[in-house]
């Protein structure tokens, strides 16, 4: 019985590890080109702000820890702006549209996910 909880215990520390290590999705080229997108063709800096820090009665903050509609990992984060969220889901009340309202392609939203992630991992820069 001591052995099985010693290599329980021993294993926790190693599967937070891997929970907050980069998704293969996640490079600095996609952070970059993602931060583009945020700030461009993808609308978002339009409800979240210039620095993903939220604005007030519109867009959410996307630099803390808390996530409202996802589970802050990557997966989770894409799910969120591939789909949206509806006005009765939101904290504000305001809609996020599919895609964030804009036209990107699948490999741009991964972009954009990729981005979105770095704001609360790895200590990234968040200006």
């Amino acid at each position: 019985m001591k052995t099985r909880v010693l290599t329980l215990l021993l294993l926790l520390p190693c599967t937070a590890v891997a929970q907050d290590q980069r998704p293969a999705d996640v490079t600095d080229e996609t952070i970059a080109e993602g931060k583009t997108l945020y700030n461009g063709a993808g609308l978002c800096m339009a409800c979240h702000g210039p620095t993903a820090r939220g604005i007030p009665n519109l867009g959410a903050d996307l630099t803390d820890s808390e996530w409202l509609h996802s589970d802050g990992t990557f997966e989770g984060i894409l799910e969120t702006i591939v789909q949206g969220v509806g006005p009765d889901a939101s904290s504000t009340g305001a809609a996020m549209p599919p895609g964030g309202g804009g036209r990107l392609s699948e490999a741009q939203l991964r972009a954009v996910t990729a981005y979105v992630w770095s704001l609360t991992h790895e200590g990234s820069d968040k200006d």
